[in-house]
Order: C-alpha cells, then sequence, then structure tokens
C-alpha cells in the first residue's frame, strides 16, 4: 500500500465549496446559451429546493457533509436536466463544456514545469502527477493506493461516496467514467480508467500513449 498524505476536512470542505462555485460558473452560461433565459430560471429554482444551509460553528467535517450533499444536489440535477431539454447530443456539448472548464481551473506554472519535465522524463512526471492527483481527490471519495509508480497506478474506492446518495448514476457514469478521463487525457496526458462493482470501484491510471 502507497501512503499517501490524508487531506484534511478543513480542505475537502474547501475543495468542495471550490467544485460548487466552478460548476455553477459554467452551467449557468452553458445553459442559459442553450436553452435560454427560462431554462435558467427553472434550474435555479431545482437547485434552491436541494441546497441545504452550512452550520454555523460546525465542525469542518460537518461543514464538509453538508457542501457535499449540495454538491451532489447541484451535479446529480443538471445530468437530466440537460438531457431532457438537448438530449444525448446536448449531454456530450454539456461534457465539453465541463472538460473546458476543468482544463482552465488547472491551468497553472506547475502544469507547464510538469510538461517540460514529461519531455525528458515521461515516467517521472506520470509518477508525479498520479501522486498529485491521489490527493486532490479525496474531497470526493474516501480511497487507498495499493500501487504507484512510473507506469501505473491503482485507486480502490472499497465505496463511492457519491453512490451512496440517491439517483447519482449519471455522475457515476457520466462525470467520473467520461468527463473526468477525457479531462486528464488533455491536460495531464494520463489515462483514466474505473472498474466498477456495485459502489465498489478500481481507478487505474497510466501514461497517455
Amino acid at each position: 500500500m502507497v501512503k499517501i498524505k490524508e487531506m484534511p476536512y478543513s480542505e475537502k470542505y474547501a475543495k468542495v465549496v471550490d467544485n460548487i462555485k466552478l460548476d455553477e460558473s459554467f452551467i449557468l452560461p452553458f445553459v442559459q446559451k442553450n436553452m435560454g433565459d427560462q431554462a435558467v430560471s427553472e434550474l435555479r429554482d431545482i437547485w434552491q429546493k436541494g441546497f441545504k444551509p452550512i452550520p454555523e460553528g460546525a465542525s469542518y467535517e460537518e461543514k464538509y457533509e453538508a457542501a457535499y450533499s449540495n454538491w451532489i444536489w447541484l451535479v446529480k440535477n443538471i445530468y437530466p436536466f440537460v438531457r431532457k431539454q438537448m438530449g444525448k447530443d446536448g449531454l456530450k456539448k454539456f461534457e465539453r463544456a465541463e472538460v473546458e472548464a476543468l482544463i482552465k481551473k488547472n491551468d497553472s506554472p506547475a502544469l507547464k514545469l510538469l510538461n517540460l519535465i514529461r519531455a525528458f522524463s515521461p515516467g517521472t512526471a506520470f509518477a508525479m502527477t498520479s501522486k498529485q492527483m491521489s490527493y486532490e481527490l479525496q474531497w470526493l471519495t474516501p480511497f487507498s493506493v495499493p500501487e504507484l509508480t512510473k507506469q501505473k497506478a491503482v485507486l480502490d474506492i472499497p465505496c463511492c461516496k457519491i453512490l451512496d446518495f440517491p439517483e447519482t448514476e449519471d455522475i457515476c457514469l457520466v462525470g467520473c467514467q467520461s468527463t473526468y478521463p477525457m479531462w486528464v487525457a488533455e491536460q495531464f496526458k494520463v489515462d483514466m480508467k474505473f472498474k466498477r462493482q456495485g459502489k465498489s470501484c478500481i481507478g487505474t491510471l497510466a501514461p497517455l500513449k
């Protein structure tokens, strides 16, 4: 088992809040552009019905759990909303918008340095990326890392936190198994695959060939 630094709840909470802001920043313009102002109003109403206030004076763990529930509500409702309004082609268009939003959010001088390292040592760059990704993804769900080398990384998810919530198949099948792999392939040159069984899952990362 590879030892990976554990993300504290304070950072997990901050990550969820950041991702809610990210999702809102591209979802609302996407809906407005492709469906119009009325659809934006309808979507806001749906979101508002399920959003819960973050308890004041709560621990970071409690704040994280409350914010995570809000994020789940936001994301699980956008996929059927887009599918109903725009069909399968519209959902693909939405995925593209999310990939571009993720790429923009994660662009940084550190990424440029990583690309330079990759040019001279692809294996080293992959190991660095996998280690960082193994930390950054901890806000999504608990997992362990049984393997992390210059050629392969394995994430063992015994029970996906996302799937503990009802009606989250789209988040798994579209978000995790389609959108995220497109994003990491384009920005980090990493091949990401998931093999799910029930609520458990094995994620495999490898250098993109």
